[in-house]
């Protein structure tokens, strides 16, 4: 049993930057490696929601961590906690308690999700930095493939984190970026004591969303194939166009949600004879009847909305920036990608970590 765990901080230069997911990729093959992990988050994110972080019972559950190597969040972010930090702190941050991250239970490491961005949790002392100073832990970073000017975030991280940054993923890098990000961006970085751990390609699974979360985002109604809402959407398609520039259209993607009208019966026909996940209605007009039977024998979900098609894309195009990983097809394209292109030997390495002697 190691004397005391290593604490590793897996933080983001943004939100939706995809730290969740690279947390349990890299998890889930120490896990294969024979290490003994903890899992924790000190800061709950749910600004938007109740009090209950989505992602977290999912993580503990797909790592199948016990009870004691799971530590809790000190606190979710929520407008109710918001607003009684700025109501009762008398004009100053609070401080909470972090002691329950550096208690050991005979793990190996313990990797902690930081919170949202580099900024979030700073009225509350707990920022990525100051977590990381209070338990003496190292810090890996996530951010997303926009631009080149990606190395203005990364340089601004090294310098609000110091020594404690050991490295850096670049996420959902397109295939068109690839050759530039790793001839430009990582040999730079990597000069400027930022190592890069890994430069993960754009994937259409990790970028999906289902209908369900469709239909949840939308507000929508169900009209037939209710058992088919977890399929998964990778591509947003509006159905605006005349039918035959529509079918051209429409073979040239996967795994579509068509937006469309609810009179537009020959788009609904076109999108029904192509790769089409879901049919999702405007105007709150029903589909005809032979509509609703082409889509039941193909088992394709129709739902409606009463939204018009311009706002319905808008807020359907919303959720592809904010996936998460809750489903087995991206956990395991996940482990793929942080199989095929994250420096694990070289993580180790920086975190002074040795495998279990039966790893080798």
């Amino acid at each position: 049993m190691p004397s005391s765990a290593k604490r590793l901080i897996i933080g983001s230069t943004e939100s939706y930057s995809g730290k969740s997911a690279v947390l349990l990729g890299i998890g889930l093959q120490l896990q294969g490696l024979g290490m003994d992990l903890g899992f924790g988050k000190p800061i709950g994110n749910s600004i938007n929601g109740e009090g209950k972080d989505p992602d977290l019972d999912f993580i503990v559950e797909t790592l199948h961590l016990p009870a004691s190597r799971y530590y809790a969040p000190s606190i979710s972010l929520t407008e109710a906690t918001v607003a009684d930090q700025l109501t009762l702190s008398g004009g100053s941050p609070s401080s909470y308690s972090l002691q329950r991250y550096t208690e050991h239970q005979g793990e190996a490491l313990v990797l902690l999700e930081g919170p949202g961005n580099l900024t979030e949790g700073t009225l509350l002392n707990l920022s990525v930095a100051h977590i990381a100073a209070e338990i003496n832990a190292a810090v890996l970073l996530v951010t997303r493939y926009d631009s080149l000017l990606l190395v203005d975030r990364l340089l601004a991280a090294k310098a609000q984190l110091g020594s404690r940054l050991i490295g850096v993923i670049i996420n959902d890098v397109p295939a068109e970026a690839v050759e530039t990000c790793s001839d430009l961006a990582r040999p730079f970085l990597e000069h400027q004591g930022i190592p890069v751990l890994a430069l993960l390609p754009r994937s259409p699974i990790m970028r999906s969303i289902t209908v369900r979360e469709i239909v949840a985002r939308l507000n929508a109604e169900v009209l037939c194939c209710e058992n088919r809402l977890d399929l998964m959407v990778e591509t947003l398609t509006i159905g605006a166009m005349n039918v035959n520039s529509a079918l051209r259209y429409f073979r040239k993607a996967t795994n579509m949600a068509v937006v469309t009208g609810g009179d537009r019966t020959d788009i609904q026909f076109a999108a029904l004879e192509t790769s089409t996940q879901c049919l999702v209605l405007t105007g709150q007009i029903p589909p005809s009847p032979e509509i609703l039977e082409r889509a039941s024998d193909m088992e394709v979900p129709i739902v409606s909305v009463d939204s018009d098609t311009l706002s319905t894309v808008e807020r359907i195009d919303e959720l592809f920036g904010q996936v998460r990983v809750h489903e087995p097809i991206k956990v395991q394209c996940i482990q793929e990608l942080i199989a095929a292109h994250f420096d694990m030997d070289r993580l180790l390495q920086l975190l002074d970590l040795g495998l279990p002697v039966s790893a080798g």
